[in-house]
Formats: C-alpha cells, sequence, structure tokens
C-alpha cells in the first residue's frame, strides 16, 4: 500500500468557506492517470491537481489539472491554490514559480504578506485564440433566458482561449441572476456545434462598475456552476482589451455570489509580441488536510 497526502484550500478568497475549493495532491508520484482521474471524481471538485518532478529542472514542478471527468490542459485556480500550497507548506521556494503543463509553461508570482505567501498571480500559458461564435437562440436555452437578454454590442457568444476553450457571453445586469442551466439544451448545442471529446462550458458576464460579475455552467463536464474560474476570466480579459483597444486593461471580477462562495479576481490582459496575453491572480485560504491509502 502507499500514502499520498492531499490538502484542501479555497481560492481566490480571503475567507474560509469562500471562493472556489481546490484539492492538491503536492507529491503525487507513484499515481497513474486512471487514478488521479477517479481521485478528483471522488473528491468531487471542480478541479484536483497533482504534482509532479518537472521534466526540465528549470522548471518549478510539472502539474496535472483533473476536473471531474477529464484532464484539462490548463486552469486558473488550480495554478493559484497549487502554488500557494507549494509555498506555504515547504515544498517551493522564491517568489517566481514555473509549471509545465499541458497547454504550456505557467509563470506564476506569489502574493505574500509579512513574508508569508497569501495567493498567487499566473499568467495563461497561450496568447488569446478565437475559435468561432454560438448562434445565440442556443445560448439563451442554454442559460435558460430569453434571447434579448444577451447583449451583442461589444461581442456575440464566442468561444475563446488563453489555454482553455470558453464560450464567453454577456448578459443583461438583470439577467445574470436568473441564468440557470438546462442540461437538455447543452447536450443540442454541444450535439450541433462541439467535435466529440470538445467542451460546451458557458461564461457569462455582465459589466459592474469598472469591472464585471460573472458565472460559469459546464454541467456536461459535471461542474453545475463553478464559483471561480479563473482560465475563463483571463480569456474574457483578453477579448476585452481586443475590443476595447489600448496596451494593458486591469480589473476586478466577482464570481460565486449566487452559489453563496463569493470570489474576487484580479484581471490584467496586454499586448504582446505574440498576440495578448492574460493573468489572473487573487488569495487563497487553508482549509483541509487528508491522506489517501491505496
Amino acid at each position: 500500500m502507499a500514502e499520498f497526502d492531499y490538502l484542501t484550500i479555497d481560492v481566490f478568497t480571503k475567507r474560509r468557506f469562500g471562493g472556489n475549493p481546490l484539492a492538491v495532491f503536492p507529491k503525487a508520484e507513484g499515481l497513474d492517470t486512471a487514478t488521479m482521474q477517479a481521485l478528483a471524481a471522488e473528491l468531487n471538485y471542480s478541479e484536483t491537481t497533482f504534482v509532479l518532478p518537472p521534466e526540465d529542472s528549470a522548471n518549478t514542478a510539472r502539474v496535472r489539472i483533473f476536473n471531474r471527468t477529464a484532464e484539462m490542459p490548463f486552469a486558473g485556480h488550480p495554478n493559484v491554490g497549487t502554488a500557494y500550497v507549494l509555498a506555504r507548506h515547504g515544498h517551493a521556494h522564491g517568489q517566481t514559480l514555473r509549471f509545465e503543463e499541458v497547454a504550456g509553461l505557467v509563470d506564476v508570482r506569489l502574493i505574500e504578506e509579512n513574508g508569508a505567501p497569501v495567493g498567487a498571480e499566473i499568467d495563461a500559458p497561450q496568447p488569446l485564440s478565437l475559435l468561432g461564435e454560438l448562434p445565440v437562440d442556443g445560448i439563451a436555452q442554454c442559460l435558460s433566458l430569453p434571447a434579448d437578454a444577451i447583449m451583442l454590442a461589444e461581442h456575440p457568444p464566442v468561444r475563446a482561449s488563453v489555454g482553455v476553450d470558453f464560450v464567453l457571453v454577456q448578459v443583461r445586469p438583470e439577467a445574470l441572476g436568473a441564468a440557470v442551466p438546462d442540461l437538455a439544451a447543452y447536450r443540442r448545442l454541444a450535439a450541433a456545434t462541439v467535435e466529440p471529446g470538445g467542451r460546451l462550458s458557458i461564461f457569462l458576464y455582465a459589466v459592474e462598475g469598472s469591472g464585471i460579475r460573472a458565472r460559469m455552467f459546464a454541467p456536461l463536464a459535471g461542474t453545475w456552476e463553478d464559483p471561480a474560474t479563473g482560465s475563463a476570466n483571463a480569456a474574457l480579459a483578453a477579448l476585452r482589451l481586443s475590443i476595447k483597444g489600448g496596451e494593458v486593461l486591469d480589473y476586478d471580477a466577482v464570481q460565486g455570489v449566487e452559489m453563496g462562495r463569493e470570489s474576487h479576481l484580479s484581471l490584467r490582459a496586454w499586448r504582446a509580441p505574440d498576440g495578448i496575453r492574460a493573468s489572473v491572480g487573487g488569495r487563497c485560504v487553508d482549509m483541509f488536510s487528508g491522506k489517501v491509502i491505496l
């Protein structure tokens, strides 16, 4: 039998029982892919991470991310939370870390207070890519909203990625709280627009002051609603900069309000030689520790 320690934290929050929960296995050598997937499904968080030695010794670690049903090439809150865990519990040193992931290299800058890590900011591994528009009626049905609740002045529902793709949808402020995922509509739209093995994760948002408030539904992947989705927020930041113009865009996002898990994310997008890049950051709070015996 082998023992594997894990820790859980709440990400993008300053208080326990807020933000997005994450489980981290800081020493995952010896776990195969099937077991990692089974553990992620058993823990039943939106994502679980498994930390392995890096393939390149210049990097901090290789990080594998699993949701309830599949491995993710990249995700936001798992990277922020994993960096915090490794630094907080002595598994990594220095103020900057670099993770090897399916989507590429993820650069991390720790957020510290009084010399101790309290969170992290990560750079998404890829520049913005736009992967096509989706039909307004189909998206509205997925969200149980009338079609006129979806705003089109800045952009139509569009699939976008900075490492993993989401459908980004701007809605009227009053529609944000009214949205409810319709599983049958998701299945219909996925059958019509998504290649086998693809994703249909809808990130809807409304402008609120100088920032945004958002929700994310991915029921086909087992996440009915996500309290904080760093990778989707980063993709949106890059998209908004591409629309608004300028060199840099900074703002804050709030997500998870409707779930009772209010989350706060700091977003930044900038123009780089290879396209528009984005970062997302926030704070973390320790929750539980445990051990798996296999």
